[in-house]
């Protein structure tokens, strides 16, 4: 097992991504977590990987003895580096500039293993301006910036920048030379382990309790009630919410699933309830609590009818939440993590307590990638598994400001053009999420021989491996074009179309 230490990085989690490609499972945990185990003597890692993280060294009162002194290999990511330069006795500076964003770094040891790599994911202002006596300068940045180092005796290295991210040409080839030549960590992870550490989840279950599921018909529910039923058969029930968010292709997508599988999903018409708590709100946070707190209202009225139907007491709410959700909803730790909140999410806690149910959530540490191989491994068609993403919230974080009857139709009617234009232009795959968004404001347009005033949709495409970070897909022109024409002829108020290129970061997928 591969231990990583979060001291705040929003990118921590693709550590743990990129180590499993390389067929190793990683554990991330505090360092104060890892102290004790190390103190405790009941476990000891094969490696240690020190995230990057806000803080500076000469704020962080932590011990790392421990860690230096118990002849673990050890790799130093961003502010990993400095933690490893400052306790070596080396220099770490407030930095002139900061850099941010792409870089170019050259390797100083052309004849070693070491990757040559060039364009790296920069994200520091401190920085190590003397590397420790025994350590050797590995890359420098285009600016002469010290950007690596390495003590092959100590079996420690380090590198100011952050190789697990996709922006890093070539980046999982550093941590592939870390396990491979410092470490020598054993390969203990595929997609047999990953299964296996998923369906551990469902060990807790009781032949006599019942498990229900919040079912949304997306990648994440699908492939973990389809998990959950090979774990407990017909223990398993799920009732699928329709908050009148969704969008056609997302009641097709149910109504096909209630035909093919094996196991039962109850459907249920809410979106009257829905609409009418969200009238008047235009905060998303507030938006995506009422819309997480009438899931659960109405969830658990239809609970009571469906444990009377079936002559059944539930124990336990199975939920698709994901690694990604976890870390941008709250610290991946129980007390003392450090990484910031991004936005809450709707399927990360707030269960009532008035339900007495516990959560299994079995894709908890999995990235969406994972997931949809995990659905293939389980016999789910591809069709299935290879959705795009939809968030729980539905449409009601992709119309910004006020959920009205008119917007919601306008994003409905937009969306469903855009992805049947994908599918006419063989595009759907070529995007890892597509999806439009009803903006709150009005701009002259002209329709017919008359002025016209009316709302503008924003499209939104981009790619991505994991949902950490992401890139706006570069698409044809034309198919922009004919998604425009559609969108401005075929729907109501609508009178204006433009196209998102932000890239993740610095924005989110989602607008909201």
């Amino acid at each position: 097992m591969i231990w990583v230490i979060d001291f705040g990085s929003q990118y921590t989690q693709l550590i743990i991504r990129k180590s499993r490609e390389l067929g190793r499972d990683a554990n991330l945990m505090t360092f104060e977590e890892c102290s004790e185990k190390l103190k405790e003597n009941k476990e000891k890692p094969q490696a240690i990987i020190l995230s990057g993280g806000p803080s500076s060294v000469y704020t962080d009162q932590n011990d790392y003895s421990r860690i230096f002194n118990e002849n673990i290999p050890v790799l130093g990511v961003c502010y990993g580096m400095q933690i490893i330069a400052h306790y070596f006795k080396g220099q770490v500076e407030k930095g002139s500039q900061g850099e941010y964003g792409k870089s170019v770094v050259s390797c100083l040891k052309s004849e070693s293993d070491l990757p040559q790599l060039s364009d790296v994911w920069m994200s520091h202002f401190d920085e190590v301006t003397n590397v420790p006596s025994d350590f050797e300068i590995t890359y420098k940045s285009e600016n002469g910036l010290i950007a690596g180092m390495i003590c092959e005796s100590k079996k420690i290295m380090a590198v100011q920048f952050h190789p697990e991210v996709h922006h890093t040409t070539n980046g999982i080839d550093l941590l592939n030379y870390f396990f491979n030549k410092l470490s020598k960590a054993d390969q203990d992870w595929s997609n047999e382990s990953m299964i296996k550490k998923c369906s551990s989840e469902f060990d807790q279950v009781k032949t006599d309790e019942a498990v229900l599921c919040g079912f949304s018909g997306g990648v994440d529910s699908l492939v973990a009630a389809q998990l959950a039923y090979q774990e407990i058969g017909k223990k398993l029930f799920c009732i699928f919410i329709d908050h009148g968010l969704t969008r056609p292709q997302d009641r097709f997508q149910i109504e096909t699933l209630q035909q093919n599988l094996p196991f039962p999903i109850k459907v249920v018409d809410s979106s009257k309830v829905f609409l009418e708590k969200l009238n008047g709100l235009s905060d998303p946070e507030k938006k995506r609590k009422v819309i997480g707190v009438t899931f659960i209202e109405e969830f658990e009225r239809e609970v009571k009818h469906l444990e009377k139907e079936n002559s059944v007491k539930f124990n336990y709410l199975l939920q698709g939440t994901l690694y990604p959700d976890v870390i941008e909803s709250i610290s991946p730790h129980k007390k003392d993590g450090k990484s910031v909140t991004i936005k809450s999410h709707h399927n990360v806690g707030g269960l009532p307590e008035r339900m007495n149910l516990k959560i299994i959530e079995p894709l908890k540490f999995l990235f969406k990638d994972e997931v949809r191989i995990m659905g293939q491994e389980l016999g789910l068609k591809s069709e299935w598994v290879n959705r795009h993403p939809f968030p729980g919230p539905g449409l009601g974080v992709r119309i910004l400001g006020e959920v009205t009857p008119h917007a919601v139709r306008a994003c409905k009617e937009s969306d469903q053009i855009l992805f049947e234009e994908l599918k006419n232009w063989s595009l759907y795959g070529e995007t890892w999420q597509a999806f439009t968004v009803f903006l709150p404001v009005q701009t002259v347009g002209v329709k017919g021989d008359e002025r016209a005033y009316e709302n503008v949709i924003c499209l939104r495409m981009v790619n991505s491996v994991d949902g950490m970070t992401a890139t706006w897909s570069r698409m044809p022109f034309d198919f922009l074009d004919k998604v425009s024409s559609r969108i401005t002829n075929e729907v109501k108020g609508i009178t204006r179309v433009v196209y998102d290129i932000t890239s993740k970061p610095p924005g989110t997928i989602e607008w909201e």
